[in-house]
């Protein structure tokens, strides 16, 4: 019994471990990318009327606050990202796998976008709250420092030629640079900063209204989804350019261009 335990989850291993092939992987994106970016735009829709008009007024700020539903999630999730980032380059680095590496390339233009609209929307908040739109504060100067790792990531796995050594020397920022993201998150606990705590916590109680808080984990989740979607369309490109001498992309393309 434990012999044939052990065969199952052997083939289940390898049946996951197939969709590490690009040519595996190509249409398994396919598939997924229309589905979550549907539910992101559902998700989007539900949290901005909760963010803009289920939420109550802030006692202290205003109806200023109501930029953190956009804020918070693109925060949460530029750092996410750079982490999974990393991930997929230290897999690339230690198995040799194109699929990862891929991966991570895919993944960085969003998490830039997520950085550059978490300092865009702080900004905003910035200006009514602090009187200025920006302060070298710890939390805003390191995050800064995250969107220039995405930009140097990008940029230099743009200007290298040969894949192979794009990906090692992308790889190896991407693994430097996530040092910084903990340096982020804890950096108003470590340093005497202007940016106030975080409001939602694992170990104690949110300080803040339930239609808040239900409002900015409703715009997390379609952050979570439109990443997929655009990660998942952004990898087929990738696969497609990188795999593009193969045989089973230019069948691809021929079946492509009958249907167009």
């Amino acid at each position: 019994m434990k012999t044939a335990n052990f065969d199952d989850r052997i083939k289940r291993s390898k049946s996951l471990l197939r969709f590490a092939a690009p040519q595996m992987f190509y249409p398994l994106a396919g598939t997924f990318a229309p589905w979550c970016l549907a539910v992101a735009a559902v998700l989007t829709v539900l949290g901005l009327w909760i963010g803009f008009f289920v939420a109550p007024t802030d006692a202290q700020q205003g109806d200023v606050y109501r930029v953190i539903f956009i804020h918070v999630p693109a925060a949460w999730m530029s750092m996410f990202i750079y982490l999974v980032m990393a991930f997929w380059a230290a897999v690339g680095l230690v198995l040799n796998t194109r699929l990862s590496f891929m991966m991570a390339q895919a993944l960085a233009p969003t998490g830039a976008m997520f950085c550059f609209v978490a300092l865009w929307t702080g900004a905003l908040w910035g200006r009514p709250t602090w009187g200025t739109y920006w302060v070298w504060d710890a939390r805003l100067t390191s995050q800064l420092l995250l969107l220039f790792l995405y930009l140097g990531y990008i940029a230099l796995t743009q200007a290298i030629d040969d894949a192979r050594r794009a990906d090692r020397a992308g790889a190896i920022i991407a693994l430097v640079g996530a040092v910084n993201v903990p340096i982020i998150y804890f950096s108003v606990q470590w340093w005497n900063t202007l940016h106030q705590g975080a409001s939602v916590s694992l170990t104690r109680a949110p300080s803040m209204a339930s239609a808040m808080l239900w409002g900015m984990l409703v715009m997390a989740l379609a952050a979570w989804a439109y990443t997929f979607a655009v990660v998942f369309w952004r990898v087929r490109s990738l696969i497609l350019e990188r795999e593009r001498h193969t045989e089973w992309v230019g069948a691809e393309l021929a079946a492509h261009e009958g249907r167009a």
